[in-house]
């Protein structure tokens, strides 16, 4: 009877230890395994920024920080349509990355210093090079932000924005009223309100915002840009294995613009470009994907069905879009901006 009772305990023992062991693998798996096991990429995006990220009409998602996702998914399973999205407010974006309701984070989020460290997170890149703006109604009768002394500004909360903002008109002289808002959308319906004189946000977003108004001719979005906003991609840091994945499906993109390759030609490319890095990049030549765990064809299924970085650009922001705005910064290096992606090699 002694005997059978520790032969029960230790077995009990031994099944607890593997059952902690699996326990264990399971918490440390990575992200990218995680990913695969479940078939599709959980992305934090805006709660409706148009042109960034914002359900279209029919409900399908859109927009140059949706077609990181997108990019994403096509990397891992040839396939750009396998994400779930979860929109989030800037109050809670970290946070829901940090515990791990989203795999990564693409929402018009600005890389710092203190986001990349102390929050523990890691941006992969910037796929928006912005800056912090002002917008006013056009008969308020001003044309420079050094005017808006004493004013009422709705600004987002949890944002880099606030701090810009409080250095800004410290720095001038000037006080403001405070309008603290949640989402975009709140902002938009409390300056279309009247209940601030000003709405300050990174300039994209004023212009995307002013593009949906009734009568967008009847706003102005002021001169002076008043901080870098780097805006990009980010994931939870110590998973270097899933920040490379990430990384570097955004870079493919900036790549295939430097390339010129498109979704349009990127099989005649594949088939016919002499090009090493064009060749490396597109698959022909064998044993890239390997590195980042996925298979050879991993940026020739991003640009088949997302395109290269000017495709998105265009799409969604560009000068023929509502939006209408101008590549500048966001100009690829060798024609004026300082967009630019390491070497594929």
């Amino acid at each position: 009877y002694i005997y059978k009772e520790e032969t029960m305990t230790i077995i009990k023992t031994l099944f607890a230890s593997m059952i902690l062991t699996l326990g264990l693998a399971t918490a440390n798996a990575g992200t990218l395994d995680v990913v695969k096991e479940r078939g599709n990429l959980i992305c934090g995006s805006n709660t409706g920024l148009a042109g960034f990220g914002n359900p279209n009409d029919a409900g399908v998602w859109e927009g140059i920080d949706v077609d990181v996702c997108r990019a994403v998914a096509a990397a891992v399973f040839g396939d750009a349509s396998k994400v779930e999205y979860v929109p989030l407010t800037s109050k809670v974006r970290f946070t829901s990355l940090q515990s791990g309701e989203v795999d990564m984070l693409s929402r018009n989020t600005t890389w710092t210093l203190q986001r990349d460290v102390e929050l523990g997170l890691e941006f992969v890149g910037v796929n928006y090079y912005d800056g912090q703006g002002f917008m006013v109604r056009k008969d308020l009768g001003v044309s420079s932000a050094t005017e808006l002394d004493g004013a009422s500004v709705c600004i987002q909360v949890g944002t880099t924005t606030e701090m810009n903002l409080a250095d800004y008109f410290s720095a001038n002289g000037m006080s403001y009223e405070s309008i603290p808002v949640e989402t975009n959308a709140e902002a938009d319906a409390a300056y279309l309100a009247g209940r601030c004189d000003i709405y300050t946000t990174d300039a994209s977003g004023l212009y995307a915002s002013r593009a949906g108004y009734p009568d967008p001719s009847a706003h102005v979005v002021l001169p002076e840009i008043v901080s870098k906003e780097p805006l990009g991609p980010s994931v939870r840091g110590n998973d270097s294995e899933w920040a490379d994945v990430v990384r570097w499906s955004l870079n493919a993109m900036i790549i295939a613009e430097e390339k010129g390759i498109t979704s349009g030609n990127v099989d005649d490319m594949i088939a016919n470009s002499p090009d090493p890095e064009t060749q490396r990049l597109l698959g022909v030549k064998a044993g890239y994907g390997a590195w980042l765990g996925l298979s050879d064809d991993w940026a020739a299924n991003i640009i088949r069905q997302v395109g290269n970085y000017s495709e998105s650009f265009e799409k969604h922001i560009g000068v023929n879009t509502p939006i209408n705005i101008a590549r500048g910064l966001n100009a690829l290096y060798k024609d004026g901006g300082i967009l630019y992606a390491p070497p594929f090699r």
